[in-house]
């Protein structure tokens, strides 16, 4: 498992139309900086409105995921959204001019070539895993729906379907390495059943579907006169059905193609909780509706875990900034440079890491004998990671300065000693407006909370 951040090298558009509104569009994706996760911008509409790709922002499952936010709508994102992930690339802008990405042959496959055309770029930041420390799981009695997730140190999916049909039975599907994605999951094409064709388009949906991006699955008797209608529904001189049960016989790629296609649905339905997962997923007769709910689910966990959960360290993973690039961002050095590595840091949260040693100057005076590590450091060195936090919200971090402006709520609950390893939490209150930060900082030794406050903080501009 790569614990680095990955965009892509260049930017890369592909074309088409879209499965359900069957409106010819424009989708490029763009290479994106660390922590900027996916993101839609229509820019066929007035100001370019972003959507992000969040749970939050779902506003329909009709036989397909559609997000919106700043009054801008994209339908169907699942099977681009699955793209991604499979090659796992953290952070790309999609750029849209139409309502919905093109359908492409149904499967995610065509856009999987298109990036690994342009290349994967490693980042100089750690993947925020999501770790499924404990069972989640998520129940639909009423249509027989059942996904779970349990502890894994790595990210798995298994799914089951069963429709009781005769021409797809049980099937199931799995992957176990994401290197699987590009040749098992991401060719699996879209699919329904010819009972629900016809609904589909009186409902005016799969405006853009055709015989050659979708699996039409043939489970009863169908007369020659009703094979002329549907022939005419979907614009074709003749259709036929023949033995296995597929309308015109349309050649599978895998025999359990449509329990491979429910699991790349499921993997880009589950991007939109936001953070790669570390756990085992297991999914009995999942769709839409069920894959959100059961997003949400866990996305409330994370903000629940994001508020209680003591940040681990591991010496051994690399730093997201080492000392070096530390120096490099704040303007501090000895005897006041007091963060010794940042180990995470996205939009919204950092957290740094202090290691304590009896060499440090104040030492010498404070409390000899008995070195207590003074409060006031504990601060600064809070105050100094949050800077950090503060200054990743701007380009060009070097041309400004971040100064202190306040202090509110500042606890100390146990000392702070040589040898202890002190790690700094801080997380934004509220977004930065006007160059104000407001953020609060807690601070863990072993595991104990040993010192709180809330910080305020302005960034300036050097030459201001």
């Amino acid at each position: 498992m790569n614990y680095k951040q990955h965009t892509i090298k260049g930017p890369v558009t592909v074309s088409g139309i879209g499965l359900h509104t069957g409106v010819v569009s424009n989708m490029t994706f763009k290479p994106a900086p660390a922590n900027h996760g996916y993101k839609f911008q229509r820019i066929d509409l007035e100001g370019q409105p972003i959507v992000n790709v969040d749970v939050d922002n779902v506003v329909d499952l009709s036989r397909g995921t559609t997000i919106e936010q700043n009054g801008a709508r994209v339908n169907t994102v699942e099977h681009t959204l699955a793209a991604l992930v499979g090659l796992q690339i953290d952070n790309v802008l999609i750029e849209l001019d139409g309502p919905e990405p093109p359908i492409m042959d149904g499967s995610s496959i065509e856009f999987v070539k298109a990036l690994l055309e342009v290349g994967l770029q490693e980042q100089n930041a750690l993947r925020n895993y999501f770790e499924i420390t404990e069972g989640v799981s998520y129940k639909d009695d009423s249509r027989g729906v059942e996904i779970a997730a349990l502890p894994l140190d790595d990210y798995r999916l298994t799914v089951m379907v069963d429709y009781n049909s005769p021409v797809l039975g049980s099937q199931h599907a799995s992957i176990t390495d994401m290197n699987q994605f590009e040749g098992e999951i991401a060719p699996c094409r879209t699919f329904c059943f010819l009972h629900e064709l016809e609904a589909l388009y009186k409902q005016n949906l799969i405006k853009g579907g055709d015989l050659d991006n979708a699996i039409v699955i043939v489970d009863r008797v169908v007369e020659d006169g009703e094979l002329e209608y549907l022939a005419d529904l979907l614009g074709k001189k003749k259709v036929k059905v023949e033995e296995e049960g597929i309308l015109n016989n349309t050649a599978l790629r895998f025999k359990n193609e449509m329990a491979r296609h429910k699991l790349l649905d499921l993997m880009g339905d589950l991007a939109l909780i936001g953070r790669p997962i570390k756990g085992q997923i297991l999914a009995a007769r999942p769709g839409h509706a069920a894959n959100i709910a059961f997003a949400r689910r866990v996305k409330k966990l994370i903000q629940e875990a994001s508020i209680k959960t003591v940040p681990t360290y591991d010496p051994k993973k690399p730093p997201v900034m080492d000392i070096n690039q530390i120096a490099a961002t704040l303007p501090h050095r000895y005897p006041f440079l007091l963060i010794d590595k940042i180990i995470h840091l996205d939009e919204t949260t950092v957290t740094g890491v202090k290691n304590v040693t009896m060499n440090e100057p104040f030492f010498q005076g404070h409390f000899p004998g008995n070195p207590v590590l003074p409060g006031v450091i504990q601060i600064e060195a809070m105050a100094q990671t949050g800077g950090i936090l503060v200054l990743n919200t701007v380009e060009n971090p070097e041309d400004y300065w971040t100064y202190f402006l306040g202090i509110d709520r500042c606890r100390f609950k146990r000392k702070v000693i040589p040898g202890d390893t002190i790690i700094f939490k801080c997380e934004l209150l509220a977004p930065v407006k006007r160059g104000i930060a407001k953020m609060s900082g807690q601070a863990f030794v072993g595991g104990q909370l040993v010192m709180e406050a809330e910080m305020s903080a302005s960034i300036v501009k050097k030459d201001a």
